[in-house]
Protein backbone atom coordinates (compact mmCIF):
# COMPACT_ATOMS: atom_id res chain seq x y z
CA UNK A 1 0.00 0.00 0.00
CA UNK A 2 1.55 3.27 -1.13
CA UNK A 3 1.60 6.35 1.07
CA UNK A 4 1.23 9.41 -1.11
CA UNK A 5 1.55 13.15 -1.15
CA UNK A 6 -0.76 15.09 -3.44
CA UNK A 7 0.54 18.31 -4.97
CA UNK A 8 -2.00 20.89 -6.15
CA UNK A 9 -1.35 23.94 -8.32
CA UNK A 10 -4.65 25.77 -8.80
CA UNK A 11 -5.28 28.63 -11.22
CA UNK A 12 -8.36 30.58 -12.18
CA UNK A 13 -9.67 27.93 -14.58
CA UNK A 14 -7.51 24.89 -13.89
CA UNK A 15 -6.21 22.63 -11.15
CA UNK A 16 -2.94 20.86 -11.94
CA UNK A 17 -1.97 17.96 -9.70
CA UNK A 18 0.73 15.39 -9.06
CA UNK A 19 0.69 12.39 -6.75
CA UNK A 20 4.02 11.24 -5.35
CA UNK A 21 5.04 8.09 -3.49
CA UNK A 22 6.64 9.01 -0.17
CA UNK A 23 8.91 5.97 -0.36
CA UNK A 24 12.23 6.27 -2.14
CA UNK A 25 12.98 9.32 -4.24
CA UNK A 26 9.48 10.84 -4.05
CA UNK A 27 8.61 9.07 -7.31
CA UNK A 28 5.78 10.47 -9.40
CA UNK A 29 2.83 8.08 -9.60
CA UNK A 30 0.19 10.18 -11.31
CA UNK A 31 -0.10 13.67 -12.75
CA UNK A 32 -2.66 15.66 -14.67
CA UNK A 33 -5.04 18.57 -14.58
CA UNK A 34 -8.63 19.66 -14.61
CA UNK A 35 -8.80 22.51 -17.11
CA UNK A 36 -11.40 24.90 -18.51
CA UNK A 37 -13.27 25.11 -15.21
CA UNK A 38 -16.38 27.21 -15.75
CA UNK A 39 -16.37 26.63 -19.51
CA UNK A 40 -15.95 22.98 -20.44
CA UNK A 41 -14.24 21.13 -17.58
CA UNK A 42 -12.00 18.26 -18.63
CA UNK A 43 -9.79 16.01 -16.53
CA UNK A 44 -6.72 14.39 -18.05
CA UNK A 45 -4.06 12.31 -16.34
CA UNK A 46 -0.96 10.24 -17.06
CA UNK A 47 1.35 8.03 -15.05
CA UNK A 48 4.87 8.91 -14.00
CA UNK A 49 6.28 7.85 -17.37
CA UNK A 50 3.82 10.00 -19.32
CA UNK A 51 1.44 7.27 -20.46
CA UNK A 52 -2.11 8.63 -20.69
CA UNK A 53 -4.43 7.02 -18.16
CA UNK A 54 -7.64 9.01 -18.19
CA UNK A 55 -9.63 11.71 -19.97
CA UNK A 56 -13.04 12.82 -18.74
CA UNK A 57 -15.40 15.71 -19.46
CA UNK A 58 -17.81 17.34 -17.01
CA UNK A 59 -20.79 19.63 -17.26
CA UNK A 60 -19.79 23.22 -16.42
CA UNK A 61 -22.90 23.90 -14.32
CA UNK A 62 -21.97 23.87 -10.64
CA UNK A 63 -18.45 22.62 -11.36
CA UNK A 64 -15.84 24.66 -9.52
CA UNK A 65 -12.55 24.07 -7.73
CA UNK A 66 -14.21 21.94 -5.05
CA UNK A 67 -15.70 19.65 -7.67
CA UNK A 68 -12.35 19.50 -9.45
CA UNK A 69 -10.71 18.28 -6.25
CA UNK A 70 -13.43 15.63 -5.88
CA UNK A 71 -12.81 14.47 -9.44
CA UNK A 72 -9.07 14.23 -8.78
CA UNK A 73 -9.71 12.25 -5.59
CA UNK A 74 -12.00 9.83 -7.43
CA UNK A 75 -9.37 9.33 -10.14
CA UNK A 76 -6.69 8.66 -7.51
CA UNK A 77 -8.87 6.02 -5.84
CA UNK A 78 -9.41 4.37 -9.20
CA UNK A 79 -5.82 4.46 -10.41
CA UNK A 80 -4.07 3.93 -7.06
CA UNK A 81 -6.33 1.53 -5.13
CA UNK A 82 -5.35 0.93 -1.54
CA UNK A 83 -3.10 3.99 -1.40
CA UNK A 84 -3.42 6.52 1.38
CA UNK A 85 -2.91 10.27 1.19
CA UNK A 86 -0.61 11.51 3.96
CA UNK A 87 -0.76 15.18 3.05
CA UNK A 88 -1.52 17.74 0.36
CA UNK A 89 0.96 20.38 -0.73
CA UNK A 90 -0.37 23.52 -2.43
CA UNK A 91 1.35 26.15 -4.55
CA UNK A 92 0.37 29.52 -3.09
CA UNK A 93 1.66 32.48 -5.05
CA UNK A 94 1.91 35.01 -2.24
CA UNK A 95 3.29 34.58 1.24
CA UNK A 96 3.84 38.27 1.85
CA UNK A 97 6.79 39.24 4.04
CA UNK A 98 5.82 36.93 6.92
CA UNK A 99 5.99 33.48 5.27
CA UNK A 100 9.58 32.65 4.36
CA UNK A 101 9.07 28.88 4.30
CA UNK A 102 6.31 26.31 3.75
CA UNK A 103 3.71 26.17 6.51
CA UNK A 104 1.07 23.71 7.71
CA UNK A 105 -2.31 25.31 7.02
CA UNK A 106 -4.51 25.88 10.06
CA UNK A 107 -7.68 28.01 10.18
CA UNK A 108 -5.61 30.88 11.56
CA UNK A 109 -2.96 30.51 8.82
CA UNK A 110 -5.65 30.31 6.15
CA UNK A 111 -7.17 33.56 7.38
CA UNK A 112 -3.78 35.26 7.16
CA UNK A 113 -3.28 33.97 3.62
CA UNK A 114 -6.69 35.29 2.60
CA UNK A 115 -5.65 38.74 3.79
CA UNK A 116 -2.80 38.63 1.26
CA UNK A 117 -5.23 38.24 -1.66
CA UNK A 118 -5.13 41.97 -2.56
CA UNK A 119 -1.40 41.52 -3.27
CA UNK A 120 -2.17 38.84 -5.90
CA UNK A 121 -5.87 39.16 -6.74
CA UNK A 122 -5.61 37.12 -9.96
CA UNK A 123 -3.81 34.22 -8.27
CA UNK A 124 -4.22 33.97 -4.50
CA UNK A 125 -7.99 33.31 -4.29
CA UNK A 126 -7.66 30.46 -6.79
CA UNK A 127 -4.67 29.00 -4.94
CA UNK A 128 -6.66 29.01 -1.71
CA UNK A 129 -9.92 27.59 -3.10
CA UNK A 130 -8.77 23.92 -3.08
CA UNK A 131 -7.34 24.31 0.43
CA UNK A 132 -10.72 25.50 1.66
CA UNK A 133 -12.54 22.76 -0.23
CA UNK A 134 -10.38 20.00 1.24
CA UNK A 135 -10.56 21.46 4.76
CA UNK A 136 -14.35 21.28 4.57
CA UNK A 137 -14.49 17.77 3.10
CA UNK A 138 -11.55 16.10 4.85
CA UNK A 139 -10.56 18.21 7.87
CA UNK A 140 -8.34 15.43 9.20
CA UNK A 141 -6.06 15.64 6.16
CA UNK A 142 -3.02 17.85 6.73
CA UNK A 143 -2.32 20.52 4.11
CA UNK A 144 0.82 22.56 3.44
CA UNK A 145 1.17 25.90 1.65
CA UNK A 146 4.36 26.42 -0.37
CA UNK A 147 5.02 29.97 -1.53
CA UNK A 148 6.34 31.41 -4.79
CA UNK A 149 7.60 34.42 -2.84
CA UNK A 150 9.49 32.57 -0.10
CA UNK A 151 12.72 31.96 -2.05
CA UNK A 152 13.23 35.71 -2.39
CA UNK A 153 13.04 36.46 1.33
CA UNK A 154 16.86 36.38 1.40
CA UNK A 155 17.02 39.65 -0.54
CA UNK A 156 18.29 42.76 1.21
CA UNK A 157 16.05 45.82 1.68
CA UNK A 158 18.03 47.67 -0.99
CA UNK A 159 16.86 45.09 -3.54
CA UNK A 160 13.20 44.90 -2.57
CA UNK A 161 12.42 48.52 -1.69
CA UNK A 162 10.54 51.04 -3.82
CA UNK A 163 11.29 54.76 -3.58
CA UNK A 164 7.94 55.51 -1.94
CA UNK A 165 6.98 57.26 1.30
CA UNK A 166 7.81 55.09 4.28
CA UNK A 167 4.23 54.73 5.45
CA UNK A 168 3.38 53.07 2.12
CA UNK A 169 6.44 50.80 2.25
CA UNK A 170 5.70 49.93 5.87
CA UNK A 171 2.20 48.86 4.78
CA UNK A 172 3.75 46.11 2.63
CA UNK A 173 4.25 47.79 -0.74
CA UNK A 174 7.61 46.33 -1.75
CA UNK A 175 9.12 43.97 -4.31
CA UNK A 176 8.35 40.35 -3.43
CA UNK A 177 9.34 38.35 -6.52
CA UNK A 178 7.73 35.18 -7.82
CA UNK A 179 8.59 31.87 -9.54
CA UNK A 180 10.42 31.05 -6.31
CA UNK A 181 9.52 27.36 -6.37
CA UNK A 182 11.09 27.08 -9.82
CA UNK A 183 14.22 28.93 -8.74
CA UNK A 184 14.50 26.75 -5.66
CA UNK A 185 14.39 23.58 -7.76
CA UNK A 186 16.82 24.82 -10.43
CA UNK A 187 19.36 26.20 -7.96
CA UNK A 188 19.18 22.91 -6.06
CA UNK A 189 19.63 20.96 -9.27
CA UNK A 190 22.64 23.10 -10.17
CA UNK A 191 24.20 22.21 -6.83
CA UNK A 192 23.92 18.52 -7.77
CA UNK A 193 25.17 18.62 -11.37
CA UNK A 194 27.71 21.46 -11.08
CA UNK A 195 28.69 21.83 -7.41
CA UNK A 196 31.72 23.90 -8.40
CA UNK A 197 29.36 26.61 -9.69
CA UNK A 198 26.51 26.33 -7.21
CA UNK A 199 27.89 29.01 -4.90
CA UNK A 200 28.84 31.43 -7.65
CA UNK A 201 26.99 34.33 -9.30
CA UNK A 202 24.29 32.90 -11.56
CA UNK A 203 21.32 34.32 -13.46
CA UNK A 204 18.42 31.90 -13.91
CA UNK A 205 16.01 32.73 -16.73
CA UNK A 206 12.54 31.27 -16.13
CA UNK A 207 10.97 31.94 -19.51
CA UNK A 208 7.40 30.91 -20.28
CA UNK A 209 3.99 32.53 -20.52
CA UNK A 210 5.04 34.08 -17.23
CA UNK A 211 8.69 35.12 -17.36
CA UNK A 212 11.26 36.40 -14.92
CA UNK A 213 14.96 36.36 -14.12
CA UNK A 214 16.61 35.77 -10.77
CA UNK A 215 20.16 36.60 -9.74
CA UNK A 216 21.47 34.11 -7.21
CA UNK A 217 24.70 33.88 -5.26
CA UNK A 218 25.52 31.00 -2.94
CA UNK A 219 22.17 29.53 -4.00
CA UNK A 220 20.25 32.47 -2.52
CA UNK A 221 18.12 35.08 -4.26
CA UNK A 222 19.86 38.45 -4.55
CA UNK A 223 17.43 40.25 -6.85
CA UNK A 224 14.67 39.26 -9.28
CA UNK A 225 12.79 41.03 -12.04
CA UNK A 226 9.23 40.54 -10.74
CA UNK A 227 8.20 42.88 -7.96
CA UNK A 228 5.08 43.76 -5.98
CA UNK A 229 3.05 41.79 -8.52
CA UNK A 230 3.79 39.18 -11.18
CA UNK A 231 3.40 41.79 -13.92
CA UNK A 232 6.65 43.70 -13.27
CA UNK A 233 9.87 42.95 -15.09
CA UNK A 234 10.17 41.08 -18.37
CA UNK A 235 7.70 41.17 -21.23
CA UNK A 236 5.63 37.97 -21.01
CA UNK A 237 3.01 36.02 -22.93
CA UNK A 238 0.14 38.41 -22.19
CA UNK A 239 1.68 40.67 -19.50
CA UNK A 240 3.43 43.88 -20.42
CA UNK A 241 6.18 43.75 -17.82
CA UNK A 242 7.66 46.95 -16.42
CA UNK A 243 5.95 50.07 -17.71
CA UNK A 244 6.07 53.78 -16.91
CA UNK A 245 3.17 54.33 -14.46
CA UNK A 246 2.54 57.58 -16.29
CA UNK A 247 1.31 55.54 -19.26
CA UNK A 248 -1.42 54.07 -17.07
CA UNK A 249 -2.40 57.50 -15.73
CA UNK A 250 -2.56 58.76 -19.32
CA UNK A 251 -4.82 55.88 -20.36
CA UNK A 252 -7.14 56.57 -17.44
CA UNK A 253 -7.27 60.32 -18.00
CA UNK A 254 -7.28 60.48 -21.79
CA UNK A 255 -8.77 57.15 -22.88
CA UNK A 256 -11.26 56.64 -20.08
CA UNK A 257 -9.90 53.29 -18.87
CA UNK A 258 -10.85 52.38 -15.30
CA UNK A 259 -8.92 50.20 -12.85
CA UNK A 260 -10.35 46.92 -14.15
CA UNK A 261 -9.64 47.98 -17.76
CA UNK A 262 -6.03 48.67 -16.80
CA UNK A 263 -5.77 45.34 -15.01
CA UNK A 264 -7.10 43.51 -18.06
CA UNK A 265 -4.73 45.42 -20.33
CA UNK A 266 -1.48 44.80 -18.45
CA UNK A 267 -2.21 41.19 -17.46
CA UNK A 268 -4.17 39.71 -20.37
CA UNK A 269 -3.85 41.85 -23.52
CA UNK A 270 -0.20 42.87 -23.66
CA UNK A 271 3.15 41.09 -23.98
CA UNK A 272 3.73 38.81 -26.97
CA UNK A 273 0.00 38.78 -27.67
CA UNK A 274 -0.38 42.55 -27.60
CA UNK A 275 2.70 43.39 -29.66
CA UNK A 276 2.15 40.70 -32.27
CA UNK A 277 -1.63 41.01 -32.44
CA UNK A 278 -1.58 37.27 -33.15
CA UNK A 279 -0.91 35.06 -30.13
CA UNK A 280 1.04 34.66 -26.91
CA UNK A 281 2.42 31.29 -28.07
CA UNK A 282 6.10 31.53 -29.00
CA UNK A 283 5.89 28.49 -31.29
CA UNK A 284 3.21 30.12 -33.43
CA UNK A 285 5.09 33.42 -33.51
CA UNK A 286 8.30 31.70 -34.62
CA UNK A 287 6.41 30.10 -37.52
CA UNK A 288 4.57 33.26 -38.55
CA UNK A 289 5.70 35.36 -41.52
CA UNK A 290 4.00 38.45 -40.10
CA UNK A 291 6.40 41.35 -39.30
CA UNK A 292 4.61 42.04 -36.03
CA UNK A 293 5.34 38.49 -34.89
CA UNK A 294 9.06 39.09 -35.37
CA UNK A 295 8.83 42.47 -33.65
CA UNK A 296 7.21 40.83 -30.62
CA UNK A 297 9.99 38.24 -30.40
CA UNK A 298 12.69 40.88 -30.78
CA UNK A 299 11.22 42.98 -27.98
CA UNK A 300 10.93 39.88 -25.77
CA UNK A 301 14.63 39.07 -26.36
CA UNK A 302 15.74 42.68 -25.91
CA UNK A 303 14.06 42.97 -22.53
CA UNK A 304 15.65 39.72 -21.33
CA UNK A 305 19.13 40.78 -22.46
CA UNK A 306 18.76 44.20 -20.86
CA UNK A 307 17.67 42.70 -17.55
CA UNK A 308 20.52 40.16 -17.57
CA UNK A 309 22.84 43.15 -17.73
CA UNK A 310 21.04 44.77 -14.80
CA UNK A 311 21.19 41.62 -12.69
CA UNK A 312 24.85 41.08 -13.54
CA UNK A 313 25.56 44.57 -12.25
CA UNK A 314 23.65 43.82 -9.04
CA UNK A 315 25.71 40.65 -8.57
CA UNK A 316 28.98 42.44 -9.33
CA UNK A 317 29.77 39.94 -12.07
CA UNK A 318 28.38 36.82 -13.69
CA UNK A 319 29.59 33.22 -13.53
CA UNK A 320 26.81 31.45 -15.44
CA UNK A 321 23.35 31.54 -17.02
CA UNK A 322 20.61 28.92 -16.70
CA UNK A 323 17.55 28.64 -18.95
CA UNK A 324 14.36 27.01 -17.66
CA UNK A 325 10.58 27.27 -18.12
CA UNK A 326 8.53 26.33 -21.18
CA UNK A 327 10.28 28.71 -23.60
CA UNK A 328 13.65 28.58 -21.86
CA UNK A 329 13.76 24.78 -22.01
CA UNK A 330 12.22 24.19 -25.45
CA UNK A 331 13.00 27.14 -27.72
CA UNK A 332 16.59 26.93 -28.91
CA UNK A 333 16.24 30.13 -30.95
CA UNK A 334 15.31 32.17 -27.91
CA UNK A 335 18.37 30.84 -26.11
CA UNK A 336 20.60 31.64 -29.11
CA UNK A 337 19.27 35.16 -29.45
CA UNK A 338 19.54 35.91 -25.74
CA UNK A 339 23.12 34.66 -25.57
CA UNK A 340 24.04 36.60 -28.73
CA UNK A 341 22.92 39.72 -26.86
CA UNK A 342 25.12 38.74 -23.91
CA UNK A 343 28.34 38.51 -25.92
CA UNK A 344 29.73 41.44 -23.95
CA UNK A 345 29.61 39.18 -20.88
CA UNK A 346 31.75 36.62 -22.66
CA UNK A 347 28.83 34.24 -23.24
CA UNK A 348 28.97 32.15 -26.42
CA UNK A 349 26.56 29.33 -27.26
CA UNK A 350 27.35 26.06 -29.02
CA UNK A 351 24.59 25.79 -31.62
CA UNK A 352 24.88 22.01 -31.98
CA UNK A 353 24.50 21.39 -28.27
CA UNK A 354 21.82 24.09 -28.07
CA UNK A 355 19.67 22.48 -30.76
CA UNK A 356 19.91 19.17 -28.89
CA UNK A 357 18.92 20.94 -25.67
CA UNK A 358 21.86 19.42 -23.81
CA UNK A 359 22.24 20.47 -20.19
CA UNK A 360 25.43 22.40 -21.07
CA UNK A 361 25.19 24.47 -24.25
CA UNK A 362 28.10 26.92 -24.11
CA UNK A 363 30.87 26.91 -26.72
CA UNK A 364 34.43 26.07 -25.72
CA UNK A 365 35.41 29.73 -26.04
CA UNK A 366 32.60 30.94 -23.78
CA UNK A 367 33.82 32.69 -20.65
CA UNK A 368 30.84 31.45 -18.66
CA UNK A 369 28.87 28.17 -18.65
CA UNK A 370 25.31 28.06 -19.96
CA UNK A 371 22.84 25.41 -18.80
CA UNK A 372 19.39 24.27 -19.92
CA UNK A 373 17.67 22.71 -16.89
CA UNK A 374 14.03 21.58 -16.73
CA UNK A 375 12.23 22.90 -13.69
CA UNK A 376 9.93 20.86 -11.45
CA UNK A 377 7.97 23.05 -9.04
CA UNK A 378 5.66 20.18 -8.09
CA UNK A 379 8.56 18.08 -6.84
CA UNK A 380 9.73 20.97 -4.66
CA UNK A 381 6.25 21.12 -3.14
CA UNK A 382 6.16 17.37 -2.61
CA UNK A 383 9.53 17.36 -0.85
CA UNK A 384 8.66 20.38 1.27
CA UNK A 385 5.34 18.83 2.28
CA UNK A 386 6.97 15.53 3.21
CA UNK A 387 9.63 17.30 5.24
CA UNK A 388 7.25 19.56 7.08
CA UNK A 389 4.81 16.77 7.91
CA UNK A 390 7.69 14.41 8.81
CA UNK A 391 6.49 11.76 6.36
Amino acid sequence: MAECIVVVNAGSSSVKFGIYDTAGDDSLLLRGQVEQIGVSPMLSASDGSGTELASQNFSPEGFGHAEAMEAIAALAREQLPGSTVKGIGHRVVHGGSEFAAPVVVTPEIFARLEKLSPLAPLHQPHNLAPIKAMAERAPELRQVACFDTAFHQTQKPLAYSYALPRDISDAGVRRYGFHGLSYEFVSGRLRVIAPEHADKKIVIAHLGNGASLCAIENGRSVVTTMGFTAVEGLMMGTRCGSIDPGVLLYLMDEKGLDVRDIENLIYKKSGLLGVSGITSDMRTLRASPEPHAREAIELFIYRIVREIGSLSAALGGLDGIVFTGGIGQRDSKTRSEVIAGCAWLGAVIDETANCAADSRVEANKSRIPIWVLPTDEERVIARSTAGLLDI
